[in-house]
């Protein structure tokens, strides 16, 4: 195997390379891991009890996800719920064994996408809560409402969540790979050479 065989074979990033004009060119598309204002967390936890008196149940979410896919959107990543004040976008939302999990992206062209990013950064915010619409729930002891099939409508970045667990676990910058990076742009250089 060649140096960059190898290099390809172990760097977590999609590489295509084509043949042009007799020069190696190397298309490449790092992971989300890679982009500044990058984020993961939890916008909303089965079972737990929240400050309207509601609990989302595991699978209340499968109808929408899957509606959302059929039609290629997402729901909107928001600043507290102000439709007018869209600050980033998600890459990905699924239901895990904890809850909604989601990975977004800031987007830091904007004030208040960079504001946000650095809040988060800080560790200022952390807050998640979802916007949404009840297709069916079931009353329990003392009016607590079980959500069992919601519409997903949009998702925010919050200071205080209404569930308390619902919270942004990791941010991610582009400082991490900042060596790896470098590390590939050197090898790629190498072989422009060759």
């Amino acid at each position: 195997m060649t140096v960059s065989e190898t290099l390809l074979a172990n760097t977590p990033f999609e590489a295509r390379e084509t043949q042009t004009r007799e020069a190696l060119d190397f298309d490449i598309r790092f992971s989300a891991a890679d982009d500044d204002g990058v984020f993961t967390g939890h916008a909303a936890v089965f079972d737990e009890r929240n400050s309207f008196n509601e609990i989302v149940k595991r699978g209340a979410f499968t109808r929408t996800l899957s509606e959302h896919q059929t039609r290629n959107i997402r729901p909107p990543m928001l600043w507290s719920h102000r439709t007018d004040e869209i600050i980033g976008v998600w890459t990905d939302i699924r239901e895990d064994a904890t809850g909604l999990a989601v990975t977004g992206r800031l987007i830091t062209e904007t004030t208040r996408g960079k504001e946000a990013h650095a809040l988060l950064k800080a560790g200022a915010l952390n807050g998640l809560s979802i916007g949404f619409r009840a297709r069916t729930a079931e009353r329990g002891a003392n009016g607590l409402r079980i959500l069992t099939d919601i519409e997903l409508v949009e998702i925010s970045l919050v200071a205080l969540p209404s569930a308390g667990n619902a919270r942004i676990k990791q941010v991610r910058s582009a400082g991490e790979l900042s060596a790896f990076t470098r590390a590939v742009n050197s090898a790629i250089a190498t072989l422009r050479k060759d």
